[in-house]
């Protein structure tokens, strides 16, 4: 597999590579999500959801954590900036959900990395000098 690499000007484009990450995406799939506060993670999901036939709007999960949506497989949407470790991460039940029958999207999922399988998909978001987003897709099968 090779990094995929993206470079996006607008939220509308981050969305639109979010659906076609997302129309690749299979049941059982662990998205890890990372980037700085306000580089498009969220984006990134809604634009998977989408991809998934999700109808609902989809929202930063960060007060809730987790939020699940319903599309042609389930999608699990975690939102760990609030977390502290690892245990916070158990304690809230959600690492059965990383190996369920659904899709496991990660935002803040650094403070996680030593669960995640080494088959997770790694979606790095950096922002460049004019405010574009760069954005790099680690173990997304073709």
């Amino acid at each position: 597999m090779v990094d995929e690499r993206y470079v996006s000007a607008a939220e509308e484009q981050t969305l639109q590579i979010g659906q076609e990450i997302g129309t690749r995406l299979k049941a059982g799939a662990i998205v890890s999500l990372k980037g700085p506060l306000g580089a498009g993670k969220t984006v990134i999901a809604k634009g998977i959801a989408l991809a998934l036939g999700i109808t609902e709007p989809v929202t930063s999960p960060t007060y809730t954590l987790i939020s699940e949506y319903q599309g042609r497989v389930p999608l699990y949407h975690m939102d760990l900036y609030r977390i502290d470790s690892i245990d916070d991460f158990e304690m809230i039940g959600a690492e059965e959900l990383l190996y369920g029958d659904g899709i496991s999207l990660i935002e803040w999922s650094e403070k996680i990395d030593e669960l995640l399988p080494d088959d997770c998909i790694r979606i790095i978001i950096t922002i460049g000098e004019r405010s574009e987003r760069m954005i790099t897709v680690k173990g997304l099968c073709t």
